[in-house]
């Protein structure tokens, strides 16, 4: 059964006699229904009648439905009107755009426009790089979806992809101090894709590739991080191992594994899971079977295959297994699952090696509930809110585009991935891990910093950072 969630929050304007005990027996109804008030509030009152918004959290429609039929079974009490909070949340978009300098006199029209735009503009002609410094490249980044793969809704297409890209440019400026723009394309042709953000690009610090479905994210990153100067990065593959890796660094701490010595077993090989299995590979983990729809990927598989997971296999399974997901879990020792909801089951999880890794990081339902995996699971995480250990790609990609912008970096590498990991795993103390805590929570402001220190370091020691940030304005090394 579904967590009660903020997201299910709703408000019903209820009006009723203003009786003493008619709010009591109100607010015993939602109780008793499974609803969790969040306010009461008072719209008016006249003649011996009040009107009150009530304010809960719910389950979900069939569970909303359930609390309204039980207040409506109350004598004289009348539902005038139902507010989903979310919907009113995203009325009009969740960002804007605001001017950073003033804009009052001539004098301020004069140099933010026509005349003295265009010395601005000559300057850039003359020197391109000065882009970086005189425009919003400096801090900006495009984030780009087709809405083929977005979140767990699958091919939802551009403008129903947009409240999600217009939520990850809140996060990009709330956690790293990032201008970002969401981009949502009418076409999933791949050419055309890697065509128009080449147009595109010259305004902008970074890319974040977003929702685009596989195998066609792979190419279209590829072909982009050929193409242009500045770092590529689809979320959805990068993001989401990097911050896989920092909870198994933890996650093994705490069952006193190394990871050289991890069986780990990785469900759901899109993009996500390829990521997530190569950089489990540059960590150190030495065996890693992956898994799909038709079970254990290996070399030769006759169906089900395509270039992605003839090169996936090539790279995993070294013992060569065969079967289907619950063969490949037997001796376990960890299960990373980027997949769907229910596909692991309590007994294949008891068939694991003892103190068991379970990430079960499909959303909004992952592969299998906490409360099912009670008693035999050591360590468990999830991609939710509402339970420990979270794994959120927003303890990654802020900190990860603040380095890079730094620095200028011209691309994200494996360094630097692998830096950003450590950095967010290292930001939980000896003291402090625990079965519960092997991941720095999201609104952790510590972690921003540190992921954006590291990874800038890891640009300047890998070639790819064209400014060396010091202190003040930063050498230009290139």
């Amino acid at each position: 059964m579904e967590n009660l969630s903020a997201s299910r929050s709703v408000t019903l304007r209820l009006k009723f006699p203003n009786k003493i005990g008619m709010l009591g027996k109100i607010t015993s109804a939602v109780g008793k229904a499974g609803g969790d008030i969040d306010a009461i509030d008072i719209v008016n009152t006249e003649d011996g009648i009040i009107v009150r918004d009530l304010t809960f959290k719910t389950r979900d429609d069939e569970h909303l439905q359930h609390i309204e039929a039980a207040l409506l079974k109350l004598k004289n009490v009348e539902l005038l009107q139902r507010s989903d909070r979310t919907f009113l949340l995203h009325l009009g978009g969740k960002i804007e755009i605001k001017n950073r300098i003033p804009l009052k006199t001539r004098d301020d029209l004069s140099r933010a426009y026509t005349p003295g735009v265009a010395r601005v503009c000559m300057a850039i002609y003359e020197d391109p790089s000065k882009a970086f410094t005189l425009t919003i490249k400096k801090n900006s980044v495009l984030i780009v979806s087709d809405g083929s793969a977005v979140l767990g809704l699958g091919n939802i297409g551009p403008e129903a992809a947009m409240p999600v890209m217009e939520g990850k440019a809140m996060l990009f400026k709330e956690f790293g101090g990032i201008d970002a723009y969401p981009i949502c394309l009418k076409t999933q042709d791949t050419q055309e894709i890697i065509d128009t953000i080449e147009r595109i690009s010259p305004g902008f610090g970074g890319i974040n590739l977003e929702d685009i479905s596989s195998p066609r994210c792979f190419e279209i990153e590829a072909e982009l991080k050929r193409r242009l100067k500045i770092p590529v990065f689809h979320d959805d593959q990068h993001g989401t191992a990097v911050v896989v890796l920092a909870a198994l660094i933890n996650a093994a701490k705490v069952v006193q594994k190394k990871l050289s010595e991890l069986k780990v077993v990785v469900n759901g090989i899109g993009a996500a899971g390829v990521a997530i299995s190569n950089i489990l590979t540059e960590s150190g983990v030495r065996e890693i079977v992956g898994c799909d729809r038709e079970g254990i990927i290996y070399s030769g598989r006759p169906t089900g295959m395509n270039t992605i997971k003839d090169q996936y296999a090539e790279n995993t399974n070294s013992q060569r297994q065969k079967g289907c997901l619950e063969d490949a879990l037997k001796n376990a020792d960890v299960f990373i699952g980027v997949s769907g909801p229910g596909v692991l089951t309590r007994k294949a999880v008891k068939s694991m090696a003892a103190d068991p890794i379970i990430f079960a990081l499909a959303n909004p339902t992952p592969e299998i509930m906490p409360e099912e995996t009670t008693g035999i699971v050591r360590v468990m995480a999830t991609g939710r809110s509402d339970y420990p250990n979270q794994i959120n790609n927003v303890l990654a990609f802020p900190g990860i585009f603040r380095g890079v912008l730094d620095v200028r970096a011209s691309q994200i590498n494996a360094a630097m991935g692998l830096a950003a990991a450590h950095a967010i795993a290292a930001i939980i103390g000896e003291g402090e891990r625990s079965e519960d805590y092997i991941i720095p929570g999201v609104f952790n402001r510590r972690v921003v910093k540190e992921v954006a220190q590291h990874v800038a370091k890891a640009a300047i020691q890998s070639g790819v950072a064209r400014r060396d940030k010091k202190a003040g304005r930063g050498r230009v090394i290139e």
